[in-house]
């Protein structure tokens, strides 16, 4: 296993293993011997959680819950795979998310529509669907409970419409998925993280995210946790460089001219320079070509995303 974390009170996140090492976490709470998993990386995932399970001394029939943050598929690829490989479990989700789990088709579709379906094919392979009466939709302010401990359900949209944050009342600590941006270890500096904003297709919505933002900050969470990736302590001090550099992100957006490719290719490469701008300002050092290979599928999802909310595509 090529990352494992014990962050302490019951909580640990562990490498999915999805497309490559640190991009992706699946975060795991133990509390008197039953397990819940926060979101479930790609169908290869089940592999590592249940070598995760038995480096514990625990069984599939110890998982209560098997939580999604959102439906996307790095988050909820997994997820079928999982709930057929934990028996007793129940899934936790978000309303909007609901219908997709139990029949994934039109999920798939949109996937195919801005990966290609040769890499849904090769990434995911098949998405098994969920029977419903396994599934939990779960609204704002709603909670589920593993072994008597409370995990309240935050209804989070802005990255995307079908979004839940899910706090730990036991620590305060915030599982915020993709609501409170990326933060790859590779980009720490000095034990410092790097937070940046993902405006993926095709619910990105500035305003949204922003309340969304605010809302997690208002908890004073002592940390939150990213799939992308792990723990984040004290969370506020990291928030006006995330909205700043949202905001930052969709000034370029409405700069750009013209339409079609040229657009795109021109928005990806004023993303991807602030990106290496911003990274530089924060002392790291990592040479250009290796910040590349680490953001740039990010970067073109960014790039999508804020160009679909530019032009006016977004179902309101």
């Amino acid at each position: 296993m090529t990352d494992f974390r014990d962050y302490g009170d019951g909580i640990f996140a562990f490498d999915s293993g999805y497309v490559r090492p640190l991009l992706a976490a699946i975060h795991m709470v133990v509390e008197r011997g039953r397990v819940a998993f926060i979101d479930t990386g790609s169908n290869q995932s089940l592999l590592v959680a249940l070598e995760v399970l038995k480096r514990l001394g625990l069984s599939s029939d110890a998982v209560d819950w098997v939580a999604l943050t959102h439906v996307h598929l790095d988050h909820a690829g997994g997820a079928g795979s999982f709930m057929r490989a934990f028996p007793k479990a129940s899934l936790a989700v978000h309303p909007r998310g609901a219908r997709h789990m139990a029949d994934p088709e039109k999920l798939l579709a949109g996937v195919a529509a801005v990966y290609g379906a040769e890499y849904v094919e090769r990434v995911y392979g098949e998405i098994l669907p969920i029977p419903e009466h396994r599934i939990v939709a779960l609204e704002d302010e709603e909670s589920f409970f593993l072994a008597g401990r409370k995990f309240r359900c935050l209804d989070t949209p802005g990255h995307a419409r079908h979004h839940m944050c899910i706090v730990d009342e036991a620590t305060g600590g915030v599982f915020t998925g993709d609501t409170f941006g990326l933060s790859y270890r590779e980009t720490d500096v000095a034990g410092q993280p790097f937070l940046f904003p993902t405006t993926t297709p095709t619910q990105f919505d500035p305003d949204a995210l922003e309340r969304s933002i605010r809302r997690i900050v208002c908890l004073a969470p002592p940390a939150v946790y990213l799939t992308h990736y792990g723990r984040l302590a004290d969370p506020g001090l990291y928030v006006d460089d995330l909205l700043r550099r949202m905001h930052a992100q969709i000034a370029l957006t409405m700069a750009q001219d013209g339409d079609g490719t040229g657009q795109h290719d021109a928005l990806r490469a004023a993303l991807e320079h602030f990106l290496l701008s911003e990274l530089r300002d924060h002392g790291c050092t990592m040479d250009p070509a290796a910040i590349r290979a680490i953001w740039e599928t990010d970067i073109e999802l960014n790039a999508q995303g804020l160009l679909y909310w530019r032009n006016g595509l977004v179902k309101r």
